[in-house]
């Protein structure tokens, strides 16, 4: 039977993977993000798990805005690294899990949540960033990896209690899946973080070091904040948090926070990482 092991919601700023990329992770401006993830990495190659199913956003990579889902779940034996205009970032070619992926779209979707299936898609930075964060640089990702995209670049986005819904959604798939697998779920994007406009650079520590209390100990209280507020609070890029919601739904109430890192500057951005046990 498979299981939900832990829930990881980590930030997935391109320059981060640049960075590992170009071999300046250890320089001066960088070397604090990655000493301070390091831990991280450690926690999750011990836990071995065999499968992620990983939620980001696509950056206009696989869609353009002529099609925008708002949920789209990968079925894919594989998935080729995505070209962001400097070439495909030099990691392993994600490989999917497409049985357990054609259960979870059955399940989710007889349980009411429409999503949109990719028979092939290339995946961006939004999804290879939080690998490389978490596995750091090695010949072969060590899991299998179901994509869930979720629209946070066109509004209307789906609201945080819509994602948390879907994460109880994908933990009833998970348990119903007959054979043992060790998954883990992802949430990526944010935190606080405005691209452009006359708040580029916008960064909230206050409300972002909320959020994450808020993941770990009251994440219902998470579900409650509004689009408007993500906006003011965390800047016009920081509704990618929504995504974090979908991870926290599927790990469900007893959880044990492992390690917890939050980082300014990371590029422009501030840069969080959170790893939840499941009890």
């Amino acid at each position: 039977m498979a299981r939900i092991v832990a829930g990881i919601a980590c930030s997935h700023v391109p320059a981060i993977g640049a960075a590992l990329d170009k071999g300046t992770a250890g320089n001066p401006y960088w070397a604090p993000y990655f000493s301070g993830t390091a831990p991280a990495r450690d926690w999750l190659a011990k836990l071995k798990p065999d499968v992620a199913i990983l939620v980001y956003n696509d950056h206009a990579n696989a869609f353009s805005l002529q099609i925008i889902p708002t949920f789209l779940l990968g079925v894919a034996e594989s998935f080729p690294v995505a070209d962001e205009g400097f070439g495909p970032r030099p990691v392993p070619k994600v490989i999917g899990h497409p049985k357990f992926a054609w259960h979870l779209a059955e399940s989710l979707i007889l349980d009411e949540f429409d999503m949109t299936i990719a028979n092939e898609m290339p995946v961006d930075h939004g999804l290879t960033v939080p690998l490389s964060v978490t596995c750091g640089q090695p010949a072969e990702w060590p899991f299998k990896v179901v994509p869930l995209c979720v629209n946070v670049v066109q509004y209307p986005p789906p609201t945080g209690l819509r994602c948390f819904k879907l994460g109880a959604a994908i933990a009833k798939a998970v348990a119903s899946f007959p054979e043992d697998l060790r998954v883990v779920v992802y949430g990526t994007g944010g935190m606080s973080h405005q691209l452009q406009g006359e708040r580029a650079g916008f960064v909230n520590r206050e409300f972002d070091n909320d959020f994450l209390d808020g993941m770990v100990s009251d994440p219902e209280r998470l579900t409650k904040i509004s689009h408007t507020q993500y906006m003011r609070e965390s800047g016009s890029e920081g509704i990618e948090m929504v995504m974090w919601l979908v991870m926290r739904g599927a790990v469900g109430s007893k959880v044990r926070e492992a390690f917890r890192f939050y980082h300014v500057p990371t590029s422009n951005t501030a840069s969080g990482l959170l790893c939840l046990d499941v009890q």
